[in-house]
């Protein structure tokens, strides 16, 4: 198989990607462990893609035990330039609609700390740009394939990650939409900054499941009421990825995700640890000199 260039994430409800033909796995070891499950390698409407389930085929894994790192790394190392999340999420806006499907432009981190969430450190510090998180020619590429279902799709909003893996109280609900956020999930950060980190691209395919807890005339979010949406919206979603892809396919970038890490490393060369340098030599590699 040719080179592979895209990588889809599952997120809750998408823990296989129908439509896939000679497909193979792999098992990828990376300086992080493993990643949540065996990377499935394809053709999707005949073009090469890799897919990993966020969660493990089966969803066993919760949003602040993911393996985020790894998950990445692992992509990075197979090529991967793109990478599109599916995502559920809950409305903080009336609308945003359950069932309808949105493609956020910005990202507010609420996680505990509790997540891994930069390759550096250990005697290498980089500090890469995430004003914009997603990369907006992906966004815009994706946005168009989700049209061509025929879904209602919004463009753009400020996208919240809870640390989970519970869901929101009523008055942090309010609170999150006094503040002029508009989606809410468990996953998003840090997978985007791992991304920019590596150098992909990242957008978000997300879909609306629930109104959280703010919206007095609707029920609680339950994960029936979760699963119900999403299970509603999967050949949606796995359409608009056929649509998207043969769009991509042979597409080169001229964003900025390709080269986010040109101007981010402070650390003096010589005083990266030799251990760091190979571990993060996939990400780092073309901007060092060699070690003495």
């Amino acid at each position: 198989m040719e080179s592979i260039k895209i990588g889809i994430i599952g997120g809750s409800g998408l823990y296989q990607m129908a439509g896939l033909t000679d497909i193979e796995e792999r098992v990828i070891d990376t300086p992080y462990g493993s990643p949540s499950d065996a990377i499935v390698i394809g053709r999707l409407a005949g073009v090469p893609v890799a897919f990993v389930a966020r969660h493990g085929r089966g969803h066993f894994i919760m949003p602040s035990e993911v393996n985020y790192r790894a998950n990445l790394f692992a992509l990075k190392t197979l090529g991967i330039e793109r990478v599109i999340s599916v995502s559920a999420c809950g409305s903080l806006r009336e609308d945003y609609a359950p069932g309808h499907m949105v493609v956020p432009d910005q990202l507010f981190d609420y996680t505990k700390g509790k997540r891994a969430y930069t390759f550096f450190g250990d005697g290498l510090v980089a500090h890469v740009s995430v004003a914009d998180p997603f990369c907006p020619d992906l966004s815009g590429d994706l946005l168009q394939a989700l049209r061509q279902t025929g879904a209602t799709v919004h463009q753009g909003g400020t996208f919240l990650t809870i640390e989970g893996p519970r869901f929101s109280t009523r008055g942090e609900s309010h609170i999150f939409r006094r503040w002029g956020l508009d989606l809410i999930g468990m996953t998003a950060s840090p997978e985007a900054f791992l991304a920019r980190e590596a150098e992909m691209c990242y957008a978000v395919m997300a879909h609306v499941t629930d109104y959280d807890v703010w919206h007095e005339s609707e029920e609680p979010v339950t994960v029936e009421m979760v699963v119900r949406t999403l299970n509603q919206n999967t050949a949606i979603a796995q359409q608009a990825l056929a649509y998207l892809v043969k769009d991509l396919a042979g597409k080169e970038r001229t964003c900025a995700c390709g080269h986010a890490l040109a101007d981010a490393i402070i650390t003096a060369p010589q005083l990266i640890p030799d251990a760091k340098r190979h571990e993060l030599a996939p990400l780092i590699g073309r901007y060092l000199p060699p070690a003495s």
